[in-house]
């Protein structure tokens, strides 16, 4: 397992790519291109996973601003700029989404108007096939897809805080960690400086102590020689 300060950040990064991929390929590709009645449904469903799509990338994005934090200062830059293009990328492809739903909003009215083969007579403007109900209910979409977006942001938002704050919390151990390892090893010196004493101090002690039995026995030899004297 790779546990480089970078993995994750390329682990998400490659996610991203994915779900941009299978974005662009829906809304540049089928969720584009379907006519017809049941291609319309057929659409609704497809632009509906590109939403979902989009908010997991917009996960992806989060996940890598976290990651970026824990990056070294001299690998960051590279990452930032990597950071900001999916920014782009994400960016383009919900405008994108925007205007695909727009367009099928239009192609929907457009069918209903076909299918019922006439015009709203002017005295109903607020009947249920006139323009007006038609523009309102698609107006009535959009409103609701922005606020599916606002609410994925607002989760990504709070997600990425949470982050920041395991971040900090881990930094925060981290540096505690250190100053302890620090106090160990300051202790460690300390230590071994007293060992060294200590064995200083007993090899003195030894050497005392055959300096004092060397005068006692020098003193013994001259007690003995002069008793014998004396004793001659």
């Amino acid at each position: 397992m790779d546990t480089s300060p970078t993995a994750l950040f390329e682990s998400y990064e490659q996610d991203f790519q994915q779900f941009i991929e299978t974005i662009k390929d829906k809304l540049e590709g089928e969720g584009k291109d379907e006519t017809g009645g049941n291609f319309l449904e057929q659409r609704k469903g497809t632009l509906r996973r590109v939403e979902m799509d989009l908010d997991e990338a917009d996960e992806m994005v989060s996940q890598m601003e976290i990651e970026i934090q824990g990056i070294p200062q001299s690998l960051r830059s590279k990452y930032q700029t990597r950071l900001r293009t999916a920014k782009a990328d994400l960016t383009r492809y919900k405008k994108l989404l925007k205007e695909v739903q727009a367009l099928n909003i239009r192609s929907d009215l457009l069918s209903s108007r076909n299918a019922a083969g006439v015009f709203p007579p002017s005295d109903e403007p607020y009947g249920a096939n006139s323009d007006r109900a038609r523009l309102l209910s698609g107006t009535s979409l959009l409103e609701d897809g922005t606020k599916r977006l606002q609410e994925s942001q607002r989760l990504a938002l709070e997600t990425e805080n949470q982050g920041a704050d395991i971040l900090t919390s881990l930094r925060g151990q981290r540096e505690q960690i250190e100053h302890a390892r620090g106090t160990l090893q300051t202790a460690e010196i300390s230590i071994e400086r007293a060992t060294g004493t200590l064995k200083r101090m007993i090899v003195r002690m030894y050497q005392q102590r055959a300096v004092t039995a060397a005068i006692i026995a020098v003193l013994v030899l001259l007690i003995i020689v002069i008793v014998w004297e004396k004793l001659s």
